[in-house]
């Protein structure tokens, strides 16, 4: 039987939250639980709606002696930690939120936030924060170096015509060196240059380009393995500029790859999945993309693990650290980030984009 509060119109707005939310009253007994909640327990809202609530962690009296105390006014609101029991996999480990709502004293909402998502959460929120600080010192950094930069060439052709014999390859050198500085100003514009040209994106399609172009230059000892989702449907994007982030992050992973690609068993694999209710860049979207590109290399060194999408940081000699830098841009430009995770034997590099 459905309990006679659950199309409770006023409730409806907590199925926009990420955090997970329960409606109960002083007794315990759920009058409404949003659609985190019940990603969380693994079950329908018609189940768990009329059922005990402290029943479902796995201490429940601790729920009960504070809907108890809060139904005796002894306090506004109630923050413990708790663990939520689910039917299927380990217990959760979340921040209990207990407060009265505005229709009396036998009512309450109980909010629970998962301690790792809200961990992750905080590590999103500094790489998003990150990343657009780093945005704007590139471009600014990038703009103070550039008209010096033509100058210093300009007066060195300048000053070649006018010297002679060894004298010319000390020219030659600063010429060299000032086209080079040129080649970075410009990767590290680049971004900012071009428009972003949206159209219909397949994301397999993107695969299947970056695919080509990694077998192409590394033809043997690398097995380029596909797990695609055939579901996933095309989304509005700029299909250049993720083509050219899934082919930086491609290539980083095949670099590191250099020793298991010369012994022959080096693999990588792009891996394709709906994501259903997941949240990042501090909000929730009710689906996205996720794209994994996975490898067998040694990992990401530890000593950079937590600045590897910042610029000019690197885990290889000669190295521009540009790469992952303009990955992140590029699918931040697409409400959409990057994540990392990495141990030795595994690298997994995950391009969530949300969907329509």
């Amino acid at each position: 039987m459905t309990p006679p509060y659950a199309s409770t119109p006023r409730f409806q707005a907590f199925d926009l939250l990420a955090t997970l939310v329960a409606v109960v009253r002083g007794d315990g007994r759920i009058v409404f639980a949003n659609s985190a909640l019940e990603d969380a327990l693994g079950s329908s809202r018609r189940t768990i709606e009329g059922s005990s609530f402290p029943n479902f962690f796995t201490r429940p009296d601790v729920l009960r002696v504070a809907l108890d105390g809060a139904s005796r006014n002894e306090y506004a609101a109630l923050r413990y930690d708790a663990q939520l029991a689910r039917a299927s996999g380990e217990p959760l480990p979340v921040h209990v939120v207990l407060a009265q709502t505005e229709v009396g004293d036998d009512e309450f909402v109980v909010e629970l936030l998962p301690l790792e998502a809200q961990s992750k959460q905080e590590r999103e929120e500094r790489m998003i924060d990150q990343a657009e600080a780093n945005k704007e010192l590139i471009r600014n950094l990038a703009h103070e170096i550039k008209n010096p930069l033509g100058g210093i060439r300009g007066a060195a052709q300048l000053l070649e015509m006018e010297v002679d014999g060894g004298l010319k390859d000390y020219t030659k050198v600063i010429i060299h060196e000032a086209d080079r500085l040129q080649t970075l100003v410009d990767r590290l514009l680049a971004p900012h240059r071009k428009p972003h040209v949206v159209g219909d994106v397949n994301i397999h399609e993107v695969c299947e380009r970056v695919r080509s172009l990694v077998l192409a230059e590394f033809p043997k000892g690398l097995a380029v393995v596909r797990d695609y989702d055939a579901s996933i449907p095309e989304f509005r994007g700029d299909r250049e500029q993720l083509i050219q982030a899934v082919l930086n992050i491609a290539h980083n992973a095949c670099q590191a790859l250099a020793e298991r690609i010369a012994a022959g068993d080096a693999e990588l694999v792009f891996r394709t999945r709906i994501a259903r209710q997941v949240t990042f860049g501090k909000q929730r979207y009710r689906l996205a993309l996720e794209l994994h590109v996975i490898d067998n290399g040694p990992g990401v060194p530890e000593s950079i693990k937590d600045r590897i999408f910042y610029p000019l940081v690197s885990g290889r000699d000669g190295g521009s650290g540009l790469g992952l830098t303009l990955a992140q841009t590029f699918v931040q430009q697409h409400h959409g980030l990057i994540e990392c995770d990495s141990v030795p034997g595994r690298t997994d590099f995950t391009v969530l984009i949300p969907l329509p």
